[in-house]
């Protein structure tokens, strides 16, 4: 039974409401929100895949947000450019759970400041924001903003109903992929350095 991610039931009931009071939350407050379900679906894959390396195992993480991504896509893709702000809203969200997926596989401690400013700079490098304010609302709303120029002429293509779903699921497995890559990148040193660290301490 291949491992299922339960954000993809969140993102399904998500109603305009909700998605607004999403997009106004500060980003240290959704990290914060989003670590205990992150240290639920971790123990999740880990119990399910024993033997799997981390390596592996983050591309599971990857490809099951990849998978909601897809799912997004397929349904606000079908609205064309009308709904192309609730979806890149909800794509910005789906990035920075990923990003918080593999901090905790790597068994980072995002309790501490120096780790959720590293997640925070990481979130802001891989979804071509830069320097964000950690602390200021609004900032999916900048991601997605951003994820609209990256797209291009190929964000046009949404507003064709018949090619949009498809479009935009490709898009947005393309975005969920790259950010997963650059964080399995920065978090493996982070891995190594700390299994040093304790090989050193048991000697």
């Amino acid at each position: 039974m291949a491992f299922y991610d339960p954000i993809a039931d969140t993102v399904k009931k998500l109603t305009p409401a909700e998605l607004k009071k999403l997009a106004d939350t500060k980003l240290t407050d959704l990290v914060q929100q989003e670590v205990p379900r992150a240290r639920k679906r971790v123990l999740e894959l880990e119990q399910r895949y024993p033997s799997a390396g981390v390596r592996e195992r983050a591309q599971r993480l990857i490809d099951e947000k990849k998978h909601v991504a897809s799912m997004t896509g397929g349904i606000f893709g079908a609205f064309g450019l009308m709904g192309l702000p609730v979806d890149l809203t909800v794509m910005a969200w789906l990035q920075l759970t990923l990003l918080v997926d593999v901090a905790t596989l790597y068994k980072v401690n995002l309790k501490g400041t120096h780790a959720l400013n590293e997640l925070l700079d990481l979130y802001g490098y891989t979804t071509g924001v830069g320097t964000i304010q950690r602390s200021g609302p609004r900032v999916l709303g900048k991601v997605a903003e951003v994820l609209l120029k990256k797209g291009g002429m190929q964000t046009l293509g949404r507003a064709m109903p018949l090619v949009a779903g498809p479009v935009t699921a490709y898009l947005n497995n393309k975005h969920i992929q790259t950010v997963g890559d650059n964080a399995v990148r920065f978090y493996e040193g982070f891995h190594k350095a700390h299994a040093k660290t304790r090989a050193a301490s048991h000697k």
